[in-house]
């Protein structure tokens, strides 16, 4: 889990004055439902850089294609 901060912050309260905002004990979010979203990021960055690397390894380059004999049309 996402640690908390423990070092004294500025801040400004409620009349907008200055004041000292210091946390004390684990007040930790839960991050495990941030978990698909990031995996589903992790996901779309892999799939381009390999899509990025075909593309610089083999540029334009089609394979011929020939038609396959059958009863499919």
């Amino acid at each position: 889990p996402t640690s908390s901060i423990r070092l004294p912050r500025r801040s400004i309260d409620r009349k907008g004055e200055p004041t000292t905002v210091q946390t004390t004990g684990r007040h930790d979010p839960c991050v495990g439902i941030r978990a698909t979203p990031i995996a589903e990021a992790m996901l779309a960055c892999v799939l381009m850089d390999h899509a990025l690397r075909h593309r610089a390894q083999c540029g334009d380059v089609k394979p011929p294609i020939r038609p396959i004999p059958g009863k499919a049309r």
